[in-house]
């Protein structure tokens, strides 16, 4: 697997015993970084969410709503739309 969408979570593991890794979405996460400070749509595999993009990590993308802030895993996006 290309090094740049997946990293070992814990490299102190031999070679040949069990590896985890994190596959990255490196499209999602660069059109949501493009998105930080604006208002936008997110599709999940749970339902929509609205708001304000405050954060985008290579895992997670941060959406504030008034008083509500929701996490949401970036496996879980199904398309993303920005409000105008």
């Amino acid at each position: 697997m290309n090094p740049m969408y997946a990293y070992r979570l814990n490299p102190q593991v031999p070679q040949n015993g069990p590896m985890q890794v994190i596959v990255i979405e490196p499209f999602v996460y660069e059109a949501l970084r493009g998105l930080i400070g604006k208002r936008a749509v997110l599709d999940t595999t749970r339902g929509s969410v609205s708001g304000m993009v405050v954060d985008a990590k290579p895992d997670h993308v941060v959406i504030q709503e008034h008083d509500s802030t929701f996490y949401v895993r970036l496996c879980e996006i199904v398309w993303i739309m920005p409000e105008s």
